[in-house]
């Protein structure tokens, strides 16, 4: 049986419903949501591991910058970097960023608003661990709700981003065309600012991958807009069964 680790943090918001969407992916058995707690230097003997959404500390200072320092984030770190798949959502997102395992860093939103709301994510690389269930070029529906969820990065990361084909998924929106109906296409702004339209991207391995949205929100049309997520989920565990 595979073993995912998900995190809770003092904040955390999103632990629950991570573990359920782990649990609906392995339902057959073959997956174990493992809880992990922020203060325990112990993974627990997981295969991999979510950092999920939330406020984690409040989100004092900034986000993720004292949950980097969580001595649960230590072994993850170390663990990442040979080779354990981590999947970092919202908060997590934020907090992979603070911790160095992904570039850049997630900033206030454009025009300081709180976004919540259903956003279209269209997937520029499936060729991750947590990807490969999606043909590239889908899109796919997932609940977006954050306040510092503006991906901001220097010129010469963006490049190599781009370049290296690591960016996971971007923002699209609906926009108006000139004298025609809405159209469809990665619009001028995105929902909260991102450079180059990015809602995620991946570390140069494929294993590490950290977005904004939430794919566990999107797992079943009982509770989400879409089941679109349990993609991310039904993937990584294919990548440790194929390891």
């Amino acid at each position: 049986m595979t073993r995912v680790g998900v995190i809770t943090f003092p904040g955390t918001l999103d632990d629950v419903d991570a573990a359920r969407a782990v649990r609906l992916a392995g339902r057959d058995g073959a997956a174990e949501a493992v809880p992990l707690w922020h203060a325990d230097a112990d993974l627990r003997g997981v295969d991999a591991v979510v950092v999920p959404g939330g406020f984690s500390y409040g989100d004092y200072l900034r986000a993720g910058a004292i949950a980097r320092f969580a001595p649960v984030m230590g072994e993850v770190v170390r663990a990442a970097r040979r080779g354990m798949p981590v999947l970092g959502i919202c908060n997590g997102f934020q907090i992979l960023c603070e911790s160095g395992l992904l570039p850049g860093a997630l900033v206030r939103n454009a025009g300081l608003h709180f976004v919540c709301r259903d956003q279209w994510l269209r997937v520029e690389n499936n060729a991750t661990a947590w990807t490969s269930r999606y043909e590239r070029g889908a899109e796919i529906l997932v609940p977006l709700k954050n306040m510092e969820g503006r991906y901001v990065a220097d010129a010469a990361t963006l490049d190599e981003l781009e370049g290296e084909g690591r960016v996971v998924f971007r923002y699209v929106v609906d926009e108006p065309e000139p004298g025609q109906a809405l159209k469809r296409h990665l619009g001028v702004d995105s929902p909260n600012g991102a450079l180059n339209h990015i809602a995620g991207i991946t570390d140069p391995t494929g294993r590490i991958v950290g977005l904004m949205p939430h794919p566990e929100h999107a797992i079943d049309a009982l509770t989400g807009p879409s089941d679109d997520g349990l993609g991310m989920f039904l993937s990584v565990l294919d990548a440790l069964v194929a390891a």
